[in-house]
């Protein structure tokens, strides 16, 4: 999949998530790119654009070692419960280095958990995951290039 199709896919899923849940699940969302040992961002919706990478190291938090660790697939996903603010909620892993960093600003997943609607919201998620483990996303050297 381009990052044009997973830009559109993350569109969808936003939209859907937002509407069986009754409110904002994720305000923020970025495909960033961990290859050649440089963090990078490729695509970025959500408040705080000039920051998000600036601060993301420190907004991983519990979510660092998952993210540098093998035992995630594509398609394979992470959640911390305890993320308050701008502390990150999730990933999903693309492939090739590059992973989708999903993040409530305003709230922690342990809160937005707490929301009877947040099984049913998932669905899309686990779905857009589904889509990414039988088509991982391929960023050519052209599309970083310009993208940098």
């Amino acid at each position: 999949m381009t990052l044009d199709d997973l830009a559109a896919k993350i569109k969808n899923c936003s939209l859907q998530m937002n509407t069986r849940y009754g409110g904002t699940v994720f305000d923020e969302w970025a495909v960033i790119s961990l290859a050649e040992n440089k963090a990078r961002v490729l695509l970025y919706t959500g408040p705080r654009n000039d920051e998000f990478l600036k601060n993301f190291v420190a907004d991983l938090g519990p979510l660092r070692t998952g993210l540098h660790s093998r035992q995630f697939g594509v398609g394979d996903f992470e959640f911390s419960r305890h993320g308050v603010g701008t502390r990150i909620e999730a990933f999903l892993v693309l492939g090739g280095g590059h992973y989708l960093i999903c993040n409530n600003t305003q709230h922690s997943m342990d809160g937005i958990a707490k929301n009877p609607r947040w099984l049913e919201a998932q669905v899309p998620f686990v779905e857009m995951a589904e889509a990414v483990r039988s088509s991982p996303l391929l960023v050519t050297w052209d599309t970083r290039f310009f993208l940098k």
